[in-house]
């Protein structure tokens, strides 16, 4: 299973998410892997810690490689690092992806994160691919790669305008490039409940049909903590609120997805 979580807003906690619930996934006994398209990088830190900053190989010399004929290039799984949690594996991300873009795009390398990714079928249960909030090579690149694709929402009505031409853009890839490619749901991120606002814009978007999950994860400054010392909140604190929100979304995810 490849679930992408994209948003072309930023500050909606895409990282996050998809940390948070690969590394329940991973101390579920899956086989897991993170890969972090973001030139920012949150997820690679989030996972790695200061390891992150210096590795000798990342997304970015994949992707060159895919510019430059060699006669004996990396394995795909060259470009993987292991995180200091059992199972649970990394893709790290680089600011030279930012340098890259525009010559893989002209060069029309859409498809080579699919292709690598088809050939790590057998070594993973679940890949998770972190994205950077733009509708861009990298964010094209997960959605064809991906069967479905997890809308981080964070409750105000900005995010709210965005969501409909986003949803508009994954149906256009769909159409166009990946026939497999799902919406799978919006992850409800940031949910104050006593605050009227979340609430009404949330339940509007349930009135409309729109694929909101459950349960809606709650704002908390434990995350901040989670962030600052690099371990997920399974691993943090695991009987914290947010901990079993987090919890409870991926099994319903495994439940009604698949792993």
């Amino acid at each position: 299973m490849r679930r992408v979580v994209f948003n072309q807003k930023g500050g909606v906690g895409k990282s996050t998410i998809t940390c948070n619930l690969a590394a329940i996934g991973a101390h579920k006994g899956l086989r897991t892997l993170v890969v972090d398209l973001d030139p920012q990088g949150n997820s690679t830190q989030y996972l790695l810690g200061s390891d992150g900053t210096e590795l000798d190989t990342t997304l970015a010399d994949f992707f060159d490689q895919t510019l430059n004929f060699k006669l004996n290039p990396k394995g795909t799984e060259e470009f993987i690092v292991a995180s200091p949690f059992e199972g649970l594996h990394v893709m790290p991300s680089h600011p030279q992806l930012e340098e890259l873009q525009g010559k893989l795009e002209s060069r029309y390398k859409i498809y080579k994160l699919r292709d690598a990714l088809d050939e790590l079928a057998e070594d993973y249960d679940c890949v998770w691919i972190d994205t950077p909030p733009a509708l861009n090579f990298y964010t094209r690149s997960a959605l064809i790669a991906a069967n479905a694709c997890l809308i981080p929402f964070d409750c105000d009505d900005f995010s709210r305008r965005a969501l409909y031409s986003l949803l508009e853009n994954v149906e256009e890839i769909k159409a166009d490039h990946n026939r497999e490619l799902n919406v799978e749901g919006i992850v409800v991120n940031q949910f104050q409940p006593r605050a009227s606002l979340p609430r009404k814009v949330v339940d509007e978007l349930v009135a409309e049909g729109l694929p909101v999950l459950d349960p809606y994860l709650s704002a908390s400054v434990k995350i901040k903590e989670s962030h600052e010392q690099a371990r997920p909140m399974i691993h943090l604190d695991p009987r914290h609120k947010l901990s079993q929100e987090f919890l409870d979304l991926h099994d319903k995810l495994a439940r009604k997805y698949g792993a």
